[in-house]
């Protein structure tokens, strides 16, 4: 057993100040004690990738990896010494630009009768952005060619750049997909309920429609006043939590609440035009109702990027943590949560320590070992962690 490092705390579990009736802005410093926890094994399962953004697992064992360049990877395994192929796809409307490109994955419950999976990309027409759009593919049966079979959602917003794209698909327990958004750097798009963006949406996986028990009636959107989500995690008991990106300070992990505002808006109520990014990331003061984060990452920023969580009895002391990449941190992040998802400790393992650069997907393989893909733009690696 080696020591897994612990970094300090940012609870966002706000209350009321004392007498005052005052809301809170801020978070609450927390210092968690130490602990002991399982050092991890780190395997490099493939390298030569570029930017790899998301990772899904075949009933076979074969993994898939979609990387920002529009390439679309079919790894032969699971374990190191895989061999990668690069499918055959029609990704030229793909606009490989910024912060977008060919994103998030989701592998169908059903794929090994329908070979289909789900990817979010941005996306152009006669070289100008047209929006951001889920699309289904269907795997041929010889494992060499991604057919197109249908544009699954469309019109997401998109920006110039490729700003704040998000995009990270995950499916719930009861079969509905969930998708983390971008608001794309435009100010009133996060508390524009009417609006895609800054969202977290509920849709079929088979129609791109809402669900009829979403809580806005006829709406895709779950949730609102998000301003990057990049992670989306469901945890063993239903939970669903999301890790999202601050502009300077304070990065957050939520706990999704059905129909809730998360409180990022940078038009300040329609006052301003332009992307204050000024603002706090949930601000308390202009929605009250607005709901805390369950960690913030204080004055500076991780980036954090894609959230699982660990699953089995292997994972000893670590069992039911939550991962969390980071991009600009270069580091994985281990949240220990009570039952109500508050963050009890943060733990940053050691063994990635100044080794692998950027971290991007992470993603808990069927067998409960952890997948998680680099993201520095040469020689990206899909890395396979076990206790």
């Amino acid at each position: 057993m080696r020591a897994v490092l612990l970094a300090t705390v940012l609870l966002a579990g706000c209350t009321t100040s004392a007498g005052t009736g005052e809301v809170p802005t801020s978070s609450t410093v927390v210092v968690p004690s130490s602990a002991n926890a399982p050092g991890l094994k780190i395997e490099t399962v493939a390298s030569g990738l570029t930017h790899g953004w998301d990772i899904g697992f075949l009933p076979d064992g074969k993994v898939l990896v979609t990387q920002r360049t529009g390439d679309i990877a079919l790894l032969s395994s699971g374990l190191p010494g895989a061999t990668v192929t690069m499918l055959k796809a029609e990704t030229s409307t793909i606009m490989v630009r910024g912060e977008g490109g060919l994103m998030g994955l989701v592998v169908h419950p059903d794929f090994a009768s329908s070979r289909e999976f789900t990817t979010c990309q941005t996306h152009w027409e006669n070289g100008e952005p047209r929006d951001i759009r889920l699309v289904t593919w269907r795997l041929t049966d010889d494992e060499k060619v991604a057919t197109r079979v249908r544009e699954l959602l469309t019109g997401l917003p998109v920006a110039q750049s490729g700003r704040h794209s998000g995009c990270r698909p995950t499916l719930a327990a009861d079969g509905a997909l969930l998708v983390g958004t971008g608001d794309t750097a435009r100010p009133s798009i996060p508390q524009d309920k009417n609006s895609l963006g800054g969202k977290v949406l509920r849709i079929d996986l088979k129609t791109g429609e809402a669900l009829p028990d979403n809580p806005i009636p006829g709406s895709r959107v779950y949730t609102y006043g998000h301003r990057n989500v990049q992670g989306v995690a469901l945890r063993p008991n239903g939970q669903v939590l999301t890790a999202e990106h601050g502009p300077d300070k304070n990065d957050e992990i939520n706990l999704l609440k059905a129909g809730a505002n998360y409180g990022w808006d940078p038009s300040q109520g329609g006052k301003v035009q332009s992307y204050d990014e000024d603002v706090p990331m949930t601000d308390l003061q202009r929605f009250p109702d607005a709901i805390p984060a369950k960690w913030q990452s204080g004055e500076t920023t991780e980036a954090i990027c894609a959230a699982t969580f660990l699953t089995g009895s292997q994972w000893g002391s670590l069992d039911g943590a939550l991962v969390a990449t980071a991009l600009k941190g270069a580091k994985l992040m281990l949240f220990t949560l009570d039952n109500d998802a508050n963050v009890k400790s943060v733990a940053i393992p050691p063994e990635f320590a100044d080794q692998f650069g950027r971290l991007r997907a992470a993603r808990t393989a069927p067998d409960g070992s952890l997948y998680i893909t680099t993201s520095n733009g040469d020689n990206d690696k899909l890395l396979r962690v076990t206790p």
